[in-house]
């Protein structure tokens, strides 16, 4: 018997498995880490602008956006390096600041911060916390094509220049995450942030919108708002990250925040996208364990890339820590609905961000016979419509995908 150990919060699950019956899908997450040399060497190669140095004078205030704890970027060591490149270029550490593009998630703790920056960075940058509600904060910045009003963090306004680090893997309805959504959504105020994520929903369907999904970017309206919110804001530095299995950053794409990051996005996609000849009756999946997992909103998406897997009517089991629940203490009230039709109908009388994602949650509940190995009490699973599975059940498997927020899964 063959062993694999998934990851599973900050631990394992480990597993054995008999290779004949039982295939593992991986992304390409174990290629080795980028040295400093080589980020820096890339950050002297910027796609579609000039290196950062070349635009920002001494003198110049500089806003640093980087992701909060839901995200695996590599952001410490990226940072690291900005700091000291911008101040032997005569920037003052007074005069830089660093953001958290938090959006509508919970405030990022002081050990999260450190974890995120390293303790060096915290210690001698300012950092900011940002709310997505409340008017001392949001700055109105303009207006989309499509008549949304985007209210956005008034440090990106009254910065000379932002510079803006990320990761860039797969996101089930936005296309790809980092790039624009460093600034919308991870700086917006919540009403900006309901109104974009609005168009990912089609109210006359009460489905998915026509364009939106993991890995689409042309003709995607979530992508194309974001990106327009984005774009109000000017002097943008972006720095996409790809990080393998263990978080650290193995490929570096930087300019800008069009160009380099769908380059960054196409090497994303060439990195992580697996290709299976059929859809199985059986899956499980890791969410990549922590951060991924944390709570039940982000476990979602590898929900959602094993449901791509397998065929209608099958098996899929989540390995999903859940150590902070929900997420939300109002995500579950979602889950009230009778079905997905309801839960539809009910997000189109009153949209919320999480009811987007409880709809999806539960459609896939629906059309499989979804389990968890997780921390989530019986109670909430009972309502959500999972089932609690064992250790046992994971050696039945069909596929095992080892990181199933970062992979899209397609079949040829």
């Amino acid at each position: 018997m063959a062993r694999i150990d998934l990851k599973y919060g900050r631990g394992v699950v480990p597993v054995e498995y008999d290779e004949a019956r039982l295939t593992v899908l991986s992304a390409d997450s174990t290629r080795p880490p980028l040295d400093d040399r080589a980020i820096n060497e890339a950050l002297d190669a910027p796609i579609g602008a000039k290196p950062f140095e070349e635009t920002i004078a001494p003198g110049e205030s500089v806003l640093i956006v980087v992701p909060d704890a839901t995200r695996a970027s590599g952001s410490g060591q990226v940072v690291n390096l900005v700091v000291r490149r911008l101040i032997a270029n005569g920037t003052r550490p007074h005069e830089i600041s660093i953001i958290f593009a938090t959006g509508i998630h919970r405030p990022v703790t002081k050990e999260e911060k450190d974890e995120i920056l390293t303790p060096f960075i915290t210690q001698r940058i300012r950092t900011i916390d940002h709310k997505p509600s409340g008017i001392a904060n949001l700055v109105l910045a303009g207006e989309t094509a499509g008549g949304i009003r985007v209210q956005l963090n008034g440090a990106l306004i009254d910065a000379d220049h932002v510079i803006a680090i990320g990761a860039v893997t797969f996101h089930y309805f936005a296309g790809f995450t980092g790039g624009r959504k460093l600034i919308c959504p991870g700086l917006a105020s919540a009403r900006t942030i309901e109104a974009t994520h609005k168009l990912a929903f089609d109210c006359e369907t009460l489905g998915r919108r026509e364009g939106v999904g993991p890995g689409l970017l042309k003709a995607n309206p979530v992508h194309a708002a974001f990106l327009e919110a984005a774009r109000f804001i000017k002097n943008v530095f972006l720095i996409s990250t790809i990080v393998n299995d263990a978080g650290e950053v193995t490929d570096v794409l930087c300019g800008d925040i069009e160009a380099s990051h769908e380059a960054a996005c196409r090497l994303a996609a060439e990195r992580n996208t697996i290709r299976i000849d059929e859809k199985l009756g059986l899956v499980v999946a890791s969410c990549g364990g922590s951060p991924f997992d944390v709570n039940l909103i982000q476990a979602h998406k590898a929900l959602d890339a094993a449901s791509r897997a397998c065929r209608d009517g099958g098996r899929i089991i989540l390995i999903a820590e859940c150590a902070e629940g929900a997420g939300r203490d109002d995500f579950l009230d979602w889950f009230d609905a009778e079905d997905s039709v309801a839960l539809a109908r009910t997000l189109c009388e009153d949209y919320r961000v999480n009811g987007q994602t409880a709809w999806n949650f539960l459609s896939i509940c629906e059309r499989f016979n979804v389990e968890m190995v997780t921390t989530l009490d019986d109670e909430m699973l009972k309502k959500l419509r999972v089932k609690k599975a064992g250790l046992r059940d994971l050696a039945e498997a069909g596929y095992v995908i080892t990181d199933g927020a970062k992979v899209n899964i397609v079949t040829s």
